[in-house]
């Protein structure tokens, strides 16, 4: 559960966030770049997004959609929410990550696409943050995205 992360590997969270956040227009660059990913390695994705499964996701239709824009940086704006619960309120986060996979679940997500969503996340600050992902700090959000991704695939089940 994400209430068992230790302090070491939500600082490295934090720290390489922070670095996210230091880019001009951060959410509205790493919502695309993330979205992009997800789309390119996840066809299925961009049919839940309301898009076609054929769409090119590097097309400048889709880049300059407002749909796209907006759910791109919805998506950022839910992680921001999500790592800014790792310090004082971790405890809260597991029962709001457990509400938001039931919520998934109904849009039709299916468990294994977080995996694929966790890989394009960590690509995505690689590509982004000035001096890439270190080792450590790619560990960390492995951690903390199985954490958080496993409280809500719990909500499948339940």
């Amino acid at each position: 559960m994400v209430n068992e992360l230790s302090y070491n590997t939500i600082s490295h969270v934090l720290e390489s966030w922070e670095s996210l956040r230091r880019i001009a227009k951060w959410e509205e660059v790493a919502g695309v770049c993330l979205f992009r990913k997800l789309f390119h390695r996840s066809p299925p994705a961009r049919v839940l997004f309301g898009f076609p499964i054929d769409i090119d996701p590097d097309s400048d239709d889709l880049r300059f959609s407002k749909r796209f824009v907006t759910q791109a940086m919805y998506m950022i704006q839910m992680l921001d929410s999500s790592i800014s619960m790792l310090g004082p309120d971790i405890d809260m986060l597991s029962e709001i990550m457990s509400e938001l996979g039931a919520k998934h679940s109904r849009y039709g997500v299916q468990p294994e696409m977080f995996t694929i969503m966790g890989e394009c996340l960590i690509e995505m600050l690689a590509e982004l943050l000035p001096n890439g992902v270190s080792t450590e700090a790619e560990a960390a959000w492995q951690t903390t995205y199985k954490e958080l991704s496993q409280d809500m695939i719990r909500a499948y089940v339940s």
